[in-house]
């Protein structure tokens, strides 16, 4: 099968969507005849090196659009430039007889990218996209201090109902993906030939199941909670904060929070007015090797997200067989169910840290159902978040929505 994988940057030796992408392609790569369109940043490892299985066909990235990695990373000035190298080279391509099964647009991941696939007769899927999520009316007056530019999100439901590109390109899709349901509303005023939610990102392996409780030792008896993420207020870190102190009989239960940001000086000062600096270590932005660390010594994690578009950030923790706490909301409601965690409403922060202090207790009070949730966590990320078999479920839709087989014109014998 033919595959023509489009994404602004793919790229194994990067972080964010870039790394995401590289993971997607390398699985694909080993499965379908791949063939990949993508910019290529100088001075990286070349992409050629990376996917020695499949086409590539890449394009230096304007200077430009590197000057300010953040604003790159949120609107992808660049997209534009690339629509047009892939618009002439898929027209050359075709013109010359190459026949491709399924596009696929990977990358962005936001919902607010035209696509330049919508001008060719190819089937495509756009996806999984992601984002769009709004901040819950009660939450707003604390989360106030994003950038100005991430503002520009109030218009997506705008340009969802009436902007003419983008609706034609999510109108002609074979398929549209999402990391999650919630997508499908959010796109709800866009007529969709088929949506299915598909996480974006996946593991490589889970860890060995845990022999024996984490909390032995020095730590006998007590209840380890662990927060990575960045320390913005949407993370949720102030709410798990505020939850323990609704707890002050049980002591022994204790947070570490590890990631860095403006909200976590915001925390350590309501952690301090709340008289709980001995219960809460926050070590800041720490290596990859540490976290993986954290999470081999804690016993559940706490990420209570309340506008989290994905949530792979539950899948490090799931491989590790740490139970959830998290949002009934957006990626996280997706990902987490009965059978490895537990989700909450997001109502008002009041009400969502002391329903975090309930779910708390309850794994605290109920230590084989802590267990038996850190069980269902690692077996659910072994069964949904492998690349491998995220890769075989997406060879699975390309061959439900490829090109149909010509049909030959029957013609009578004699």
């Amino acid at each position: 099968m033919n595959i023509l994988l489009i994404a602004p940057n793919i790229d194994g030796t990067d972080v964010g969507e870039a790394f995401v992408a590289f993971k997607w392609a390398q699985a694909l790569s080993t499965r379908v005849n791949l063939t990949v369109l993508s910019f290529e940043r100088p001075g990286r490892t070349p992409l050629a090196d990376q996917l020695p299985g499949a086409r590539l066909v890449t394009w230096p990235e304007p200077a430009w659009a590197r000057r300010n990695e953040r604003l790159n990373a949120m609107l992808k000035p660049a997209w534009p430039v690339l629509c047009g190298h892939v618009r002439r080279w898929m027209k050359q391509a075709l013109g010359a007889g190459a026949q491709f099964d399924v596009a696929h647009q990977l990358m962005p991941q936001a919902a607010r990218y035209a696509s330049p696939l919508r001008h060719f007769d190819v089937p495509y899927i756009i996806g999984p996209l992601g984002g769009a999520l709004d901040t819950p009316a009660a939450f707003r007056n604390e989360a106030a201090t994003a950038p100005l530019f991430t503002k520009l999100r109030a218009l997506d439901t705008y340009r969802f109902r009436h902007d003419p590109w983008l609706r034609a390109s999510y109108t002609g899709a074979a398929c549209i993906l999402g990391v999650a349901p919630y997508v499908a509303d959010v796109l709800g005023d866009i007529p969709l030939q088929r949506f299915e939610p598909m996480l974006e990102l996946g593991i490589d392996a889970v860890e060995p199941p845990r022999a024996a409780p984490a909390n032995t030792g020095a730590h006998k008896g007590a209840l380890r909670l662990l927060h990575v993420g960045r320390g913005v207020r949407t993370k949720g870190l102030r709410d798990v904060v505020r939850a323990l102190a609704h707890l002050p009989d049980l002591p022994h239960i204790t947070l570490t929070s590890a990631g860095a940001g403006e909200e976590i000086a915001l925390c350590r000062l309501e952690a301090q007015a709340l008289s709980l600096g001995a219960r809460i270590e926050f070590l800041g932005r720490q290596p990859r090797e540490v976290v993986e660390d954290l999470y081999r010594s804690h016993d559940a994690f706490v990420f209570p997200s309340f506008r989290e578009p994905a949530g792979g950030v539950l899948y490090e923790a799931m491989r590790h067989g740490l139970p959830v706490i998290t949002a009934a909301r957006g990626g996280p409601d997706f990902i987490i169910d009965d059978s490895c965690g537990l989700r909450l409403p997001v109502t008002t922060p009041t009400g969502f840290a002391a329903d975090i202090a309930r779910a708390i207790r309850n794994l605290d009070a109920n230590r084989p159902l802590l267990e038996k949730l850190g069980q269902g966590a690692r077996a659910k990320v072994l069964r949904d978040g492998l690349w491998a078999a995220k890769a075989d479920r997406l060879v699975t839709l390309y061959n439900e929505v490829k090109t149909p087989p010509v049909r030959r014109a029957a013609y009578p014998q004699g």
